[in-house]
C-alpha cells in the first residue's frame, strides 16, 4: 500500500504540472429545488464543521446595488432573515446559516463589477462579489498593485471583508446596505470611511456578515512593484528563532514547516523595482486543477489506511519525503517566464506573484479534472485549523510542537501529506475583530472522515496542538475556518471589545 500510494502521490503532482489549463470550474454553492426558491447552500467542500444542511425559502442575485437595496428592503418589509453568500463560498464556517427555513439567501454572485478606478488617487472601488483575482487584474491595469492578500484567488472582496483577510487593512471606504426603518424605505445604505464615521467603519472591515450586505468596497493601492522570490529548505533545529526574526528580513516571508522531517522550507520574497527583468508566475500546485482519477484512488487509499488504523502505511517516511521533495523541487509551482522553472531567484510582478488558483478559470471538462476538492467527485475532504499566534510567544508554541513530535514522531505525517504547516506573518489591525498584535499565522489541513464519528489517526496530537494554541498562548481563530471549539469565549479575547 505504501509503495503504490507513493506512485499515486507522484503521478499526481505530475498531472498536475500537466493539467494547467483544463479543469471544471466548482459548481454554485446554493442549490434549489425550484427555480430560485427552496434552497440549500454549502461551503466549496461540501460540508460545514457540524455537517448541517443550511436551508432558505429563496435566494436572489442582485447585479447591482439598486437591486440590493430592493431586495434588502422588501425582506425587511417581510421580516425575513438574509444570509449572504458567495460565488465559491469557501469558509469553511457556517457563517451564512440562519435558523428556520423562511429566510433569503442573498448571493452576490453578480455584484462582480468594476465600480471606478483612479489611477492618479491610486484608488479602485468594486463590488463585493468582485473575486480577489478580478481585483488583483482591475489593478494591474491602471498600474497599480495590492500589496497584500491570501494566496487562494478564489476569495470575493465581501468574503474576505467579512472573514477578516489582510485586505482589509487597504481599505478606505465601504458601502454597505442594511435593513432600515419604515422613513428609510425598510433599507438604508450606509458610507463607512475611518475618517467621517471611524467606529463603525472599524466594525465593518470585520463584519462577519451580521452588520449588513456589503455592496462596494475602495481600496487604496501601490504603484506597480515586482517581487524576488526563492525557496530554502533548512533543518528546523533553530526555527523557534528564526522564526521571531525573520519577517524583519523579508518583506513577504512565510514558512512551511515539516515537523516529522525537522525540516522548514523559508520562502525570501521581497520586493524590487518594477523595472527589474523577470516575467514570473507564481501558480501554486495545490490550487491547480487535477486529475479526477487519481484523487480518487488517493483519497481511497488514506480512507482504507485510516479505517485499518495503518500508521506505518500512511505515514511512511516515503510517502513524507516524497510528497515535500516533489514540491520543493517543482518550487511550489513557481515559473521564471509562465511555462518552466528554470532556477531561483523568480521575479515577477506583482499581480502575477502574489495569488494564484487556476483549477477556477478553465473551460468545462465533464469533472475529468476539478479542483483537489471538489465534492462533486471523490476528492480531498479535509478540515482546517488555523490561528494567529502572537509573535512574543511564537517561539514556546513551536518549541511545544516539536515536543510533541518527540513523544511521536509519526504523530503530525498527516500535515504533511496535505502540505505541511503554513505559517504567515500579520500585523496588528484597527479593525474591532482585527489582529490584537504582530502574530504568526498557522495553517493546519488535515483529513476529514466522511463519516464525522470515525476518529482519525493521531486526531489527540492534531487537537493538542490547537488548545496549546488557543488557550495557553491565547491565539486567535481565523473566522473563516476551524472547528466551532476556536470560538468558545472568543469575544474576551478582543481588548478593543472589552
Amino acid at each position: 500500500m505504501t509503495s503504490l500510494t507513493s506512485t499515486l502521490l507522484l503521478l499526481q503532482c505530475i498531472s498536475t504540472l500537466v493539467f494547467t489549463t483544463i479543469s471544471t470550474p466548482p459548481d454554485d454553492p446554493v442549490k434549489c429545488v425550484s427555480g430560485n426558491s427552496d434552497c440549500t447552500v454549502t461551503n466549496s467542500y461540501g460540508a460545514f464543521p457540524d455537517r448541517s444542511t443550511c436551508l432558505a425559502a429563496d435566494v436572489a442575485y442582485p447585479t447591482n446595488e439598486a437591486e440590493l437595496i430592493s431586495i434588502v428592503a422588501a425582506a425587511t418589509k417581510a421580516g425575513r432573515k438574509m444570509p449572504v453568500t458567495t460565488r465559491y463560498s469557501h469558509s469553511i464556517t457556517k457563517l451564512v446559516c440562519v435558523d428556520g427555513t423562511d429566510g433569503l439567501f442573498i448571493s452576490t454572485k453578480f455584484l462582480n463589477h468594476t465600480v471606478r478606478d483612479d489611477a492618479e488617487a491610486m484608488a479602485l472601488t468594486v463590488e463585493s462579489g468582485v473575486t480577489l483575482r478580478q481585483l488583483i487584474a482591475e489593478a494591474a491595469k491602471v498600474g497599480l498593485a495590492l500589496p497584500y492578500a491570501p494566496y487562494w484567488w478564489g476569495l470575493t472582496v465581501g468574503g474576505m471583508m467579512g472573514t477578516g483577510s489582510a485586505v482589509h487593512d487597504h481599505v478606505t471606504e465601504i458601502r454597505m446596505v442594511s435593513p432600515g426603518s419604515v422613513n428609510d424605505g425598510f433599507a438604508r445604505v450606509r458610507v463607512l470611511s475611518e475618517t467621517r464615521t471611524p467606529n463603525e467603519f472599524n466594525a465593518a472591515k470585520v463584519s462577519l456578515g451580521v452588520l449588513g450586505v456589503i455592496s462596494q468596497v475602495t481600496f487604496t493601492l501601490q504603484p506597480m512593484f515586482k517581487r524576488s522570490l526563492r525557496y530554502v529548505m533548512k533543518n528546523d533545529s533553530d526555527f523557534g528563532d528564526q522564526a521571531v526574526t525573520f519577517g524583519k528580513k523579508h518583506e513577504f516571508a512565510d514558512f512551511i514547516w515539516l515537523p516529522s522531517q525537522g525540516k522548514v522550507v523559508y520562502r525570501m520574497d521581497d520586493r524590487v523595482p518594477v523595472s527589474t527583468s523577470g516575467n514570473g508566475l507564481f501558480d501554486l500546485l495545490p490550487f491547480r486543477s487535477q486529475l479526477s482519477a487519481a484523487l480518487a484512488i488517493i483519497r481511497s487509499s488514506e480512507e482504507t489506511q485510516e479505517r485499518f488504523r495503518d500508521a506505518n502505511g500512511k505515514c511512511s517516511w516515503d510517502n513524507d519525503a516524497l510528497i515535500s521533495s516533489t514540491l520543493f523541487a517543482t518550487s511550489y509551482g513557481l515559473t521564471n517566464n509562465g511555462i518552466i522553472f528554470t532556477g531561483y531567484p523568480v521575479i515577477g510582478s506583482q499581480n502575477r506573484m502574489m495569488s494564484s488558483g487556476s483549477c477556477l478559470d478553465s473551460l468545462q471538462d465533464g469533472l475529468i479534472t476539478a479542483c483537489p476538492w471538489d465534492s462533486r467527485i471523490k476528492s480531498e475532504f479535509f478540515h482546517q485549523t488555523t490561528f494567529s499566534v502572537p509573535l512574543t510567544q511564537v517561539r514556546s508554541f513551536i518549541n511545544d510542537i516539536k515536543s510533541l513530535v518527540k513523544i511521536e514522531h509519526k504523530s503530525l505525517c498527516g500535515l504533511e501529506l496535505y502540505y505541511n504547516i503554513l505559517m504567515h506573518y500579520v500585523t496588528s489591525s484597527p479593525a474591532f475583530f482585527g489582529k490584537e498584535t504582530e502574530a504568526l499565522d498557522f495553517d493546519l489541513t488535515y483529513y476529514r472522515a466522511k463519516d464525522p464519528l470515525t476518529p482519525r489517526l493521531y486526531e489527540d496530537f492534531i487537537e493538542e496542538i490547537e488548545q496549546i494554541a488557543l488557550f495557553k498562548y491565547n491565539a486567535l481563530p481565523h473566522w473563516g475556518k476551524n472547528r466551532n471549539l476556536a470560538f468558545d469565549g472568543v469575544i474576551k479575547k478582543y481588548k478593543k471589545d472589552n
